[in-house]
């Protein structure tokens, strides 16, 4: 039998930890002198204890932790356990860094206001063209919901194109149309010159021309692109005209260095 102290020290916790857990009936002590309390444990009792520290690291609560080794968990069942909570930690861990991107490129762009160079906005007209697409929703319009859904899918545009034999003719494009529940449909299409045939999984379409675009070159990752949607904006105001709708995104360049993107913005506008 052994102390509490020594069992807290051979199990790597504190005495104040054994002693909730007693009080909780989470792990009882094997034995309490009926004359001065103290408790004594087994070493057999390490095995619990083990599972509780374990089961409760991996975010349960103590009732969660009790539920859990009331139906006997098995050794091999905690290592699936860590396994899950070690994905979903990544994942969280991935969603937390995406979004302190965002913030970042907010900050950038804050720290550009009143530094625009509205000479670097082009206005042209975009020609209809023939692409195959695929499409898909992002809860909104927001870079961190809008870069998860458009990558995958510009990934598998290009492995279908390619194992349809379909070549590509221009750079890849992305467009937005705003749904009414507040989600964004995101189209991923390529320039292509064969039309529609019925046994391929994607859509051949023509993205329809544009009497006037104002366009602008964006360099770098996507994450940054709220300082040149900035200076657009402000060209767009100052030159009296309105935005009809979400812009289109031209790959001009995309190597595997983000910084190294080269992306043009186009946004059809009509006279204020």
């Amino acid at each position: 039998m052994f102390s509490i102290g020594d069992f807290a020290r051979l199990g790597l916790v504190s005495v104040r930890m054994l002693r909730h857990y007693d009080a909780i009936g989470l792990l009882r002590p094997a034995h309490v002198d009926p004359a001065t309390g103290y408790r004594s444990y087994q070493a057999t009792q390490l095995s619990r204890l083990n599972r509780i520290v374990a089961i409760k690291n991996l975010g349960f609560t103590l009732e969660q932790v009790r539920a859990i080794l009331d139906d006997k968990v098995t050794a091999a069942e905690l290592h699936g356990m860590v396994r899950l909570r070690r994905a979903q930690l990544e994942a969280q861990i991935s969603a937390d860094l995406a979004r302190l991107r965002v913030v970042e490129a907010r900050l950038r762009t804050i720290e550009t206001e009143g530094y625009m160079h509205p000479e670097e906005v082009m206005v042209k007209k975009l020609d209809p063209i023939t692409v195959a697409q695929l499409s898909a929703t992002a809860a909104s319009y927001q870079p961190e919901d809008i870069g998860p859904v458009i990558k995958p899918l510009f990934a598998e545009i290009c492995a279908r194109l390619e194992s349809a034999g379909v070549p590509i003719t221009g750079p890849g494009i992305a467009y937005y149309v705003p749904e009414d529940d507040g989600t964004v449909r995101v189209h991923t299409a390529f320039p292509v010159s064969a039309g529609p045939h019925d046994d391929e999984d994607f859509e051949v379409v023509v993205l329809p021309g544009v009497e006037t675009a104002a366009t602008i070159i964006h360099h770098g990752s996507m994450d940054g692109v709220g300082t040149t949607f900035q200076t657009l904006a402000h060209w767009i105001e100052e030159n009296g005209y309105r935005s009809v709708a979400l812009a289109r995104e031209i790959s001009l360049h995309c190597p595997d260095d983000l910084d190294e993107w080269v992306t043009e913005l186009q946004i059809e506008v009509v006279p204020a």
